[in-house]
């Protein structure tokens, strides 16, 4: 009975043994793999979870099976960066929230990889459209996607700021939805994917508006009526500010939480 008990004792201490190597290996496993992932992909993953986005190989990987290149390996100039921008690009500006005078060619957010937000809100207007939802926003109807909540958002946002009824006029007259370019340029703007909100233009500001026949490389002046009261509200939620651009639009506002 002894030599059994013995033997029962071996045989228990070995399997733990087993399953505590193993538990170890794969956790370092799971460790060494997360560190490999660059922190662009992981922003972009645990931003958008209902997707269920995946990293491998350097490419971001979709439940459907299908791939998107997350750095094509080119060297870009700035202009470059904006009209092919691969997920990387994204990353390679820092939104900045507190400094009020944007450094020079800082638009974080400007550059977006078409391929990804086509995969995610729509490759067409028809295909964003079916997406749309209407948002009740200062006696208007604003239409957003829902996906990734961003309509939901929109709606707290509207409900915050409706507590601030000194801010109101900065409401009126607002858009969102409609697919087209940027102007003077040949990738979308974000109006396309259902995922901006441009607030009242009487009140807002455009780098192109007060600095006449200035280029994308030149030095600009910085101008804004928006107060911060507003943009604080937005960037809570995951929307940033197009006037933490160089060349700043100080009525847009759009959904980027990867960003923040």
């Amino acid at each position: 009975m002894k030599n059994f008990f013995i033997i029962i004792l071996i045989f228990v201490s070995c399997t733990i043994a087993q399953t505590n190597n193993g538990s170890v290996a794969k956790n370092t496993l799971m460790v060494e793999n997360h560190d490999t992932i660059p922190s662009g992909a992981k922003k972009l993953i645990l931003s958008y979870p209902a997707l269920n986005l995946k990293y491998s190989d350097n490419y971001i990987i979709f439940p459907d099976g299908e791939k998107i290149v997350y750095d094509d390996g080119r060297k870009k100039g700035f202009i470059e960066q904006l009209d092919d921008c691969d997920i990387e690009d994204m990353f390679s500006m820092k939104y900045d929230t507190v400094s009020m005078q944007p450094k020079y060619l800082n638009d974080c957010g400007r550059g977006r990889s078409e391929q990804f937000f086509k995969k995610v809100y729509g490759k067409s207007a028809a295909e964003v459209s079916a997406n749309l939802e209407k948002v009740n926003w200062f006696s208007q109807q604003i239409p957003m996607t829902k996906i990734n909540g961003v309509s939901d958002t929109l709606k707290i946002i509207a409900k915050e700021l409706a507590q601030k009824p000194h801010l109101k006029k900065y409401f009126e007259k607002s858009s969102s939805f409609y697919w087209r370019q940027v102007r003077g340029a040949k990738r979308l703007s974000a109006h396309s994917y259902g995922i901006a909100i441009d607030i009242n233009v009487a009140n807002s500001t455009y780098w192109l508006w007060a600095n006449k026949n200035k280029s994308e490389t030149d030095s600009i002046k910085y101008a804004n009526k928006i107060p911060l009261e507003i943009v604080r509200v937005f960037e809570k939620h995951g929307f940033i500010w197009g006037g933490r651009w160089y060349h700043y639009d100080t009525m847009h506002f759009e959904y980027r939480p990867e960003l923040m």
